[in-house]
């Protein structure tokens, strides 16, 4: 497959890594290695997809350049639309030209995370009682000095995106009705701390900040027959999964542990997922209109809730 790569930050340098030969074209206003300054200027014949490495503000507008134009598009995470409308129309799109239209959460493909899923679908644990994650990293000093990160909703559309997506791949998009706990603005002129949760079945418990000073994961499912607990992200390793058999009436668990320690693989199972979907034709969007409702409404209440 033919790919460009579409903004060359961050995460486009991760991008066109992983791509490799694939590269056809990079795409980059400012960037010295850019062949090219807007994605028109490309001509059409040279590229089957683009990586997008954008930021929020322009993503609706060349998506929908792209799919027009029947390319498949592989888009940074998280796709946000001020109105609903823009999503569903890029969705409508994708389906009338058969083009992939995919929405980059890497975190799916990490092997923990898998293996997170299979047990709920398993329900070897039985009835899940609650679900507690927590997500944070220590960047809230390179937020304040961005002026067009240091502003809004940030921490919770940024890292709570993750933790939506995470919910949406092990339990589906069955939960309604988020409410925000606690917003913080410790360091930023943003949030940069916010608990978020909803009291359902289960009952989630979602924590994000930019103010971990070591980047850190965890995840605890408490359940009818055991728990499963999630520790750290490959990333960031060693990462560890603890499956525990709850014993009655009471009394220590047995227990299995897997603990890995390796470098980041899910930029380059993503890739490969990702051109699988482009053989398909298929998108992900509804997971994005989910996400972007649920975000849209947190953002709404989050002035009552400023500490």
């Amino acid at each position: 497959m033919r790919v460009l790569v579409v903004g060359l930050g961050v995460q486009g340098q991760k991008r066109r890594s992983v791509a490799g030969d694939e590269v056809v074209g990079i795409v980059d206003p400012f960037h010295k290695d850019a062949q090219y300054s807007v994605i028109q200027d490309v001509p059409l014949d040279i590229y089957d997809a683009a990586l997008l490495c954008i930021p929020d503000d322009p993503k609706i507008e060349i998506i929908e350049y792209l799919l027009a134009k029947s390319k498949h598009v592989l888009v940074e995470k998280p796709l946000f639309a001020a109105c609903a409308s823009d999503l569903l129309r890029i969705k409508e799109l994708a389906e009338k030209n058969r083009t992939a239209c995919y929405t980059a959460y890497n975190h799916r493909f990490e092997p923990h995370f898998v293996r997170m899923r299979e047990i709920i679908s398993s329900e070897r644990l039985g009835r899940i009682y609650s679900v507690r994650i927590f997500y944070g990293n220590g960047t809230a000093r390179l937020v304040r000095e961005s002026a067009w990160r240091d502003q809004g909703a940030s921490v919770l559309t940024d890292l709570g995106s993750h933790l939506l997506d995470t919910l949406s791949f092990w339990f589906g998009r069955n939960f309604t009705d988020f409410s925000i706990h606690s917003a913080n603005c410790f360091e930023n002129l943003a949030i940069d701390h916010v608990n978020f949760g909803v009291n359902a079945n289960p009952l989630i418990q979602l924590e994000a900040t930019l103010l971990s000073w070591r980047n850190h994961f965890y995840c605890d499912l408490f359940a009818e027959h055991g728990s499963a607990h999630i520790t750290s992200l490959c990333k960031w390793g060693p990462s560890s999964f603890v499956l525990r058999d709850r014993k009655l009436p009471s009394g220590r668990p047995d227990e299995e542990s897997i603990t890995l320690i390796q470098s980041d693989l899910t930029w380059l199972a993503e890739y490969k997922y990702f051109k699988e979907l482009c053989k398909k034709g298929v998108n992900n969007i509804d997971n994005d209109i989910w996400i972007n409702d649920t975000l849209t409404n947190l953002s709404a209440n989050l002035n009552s809730k400023k500490g």
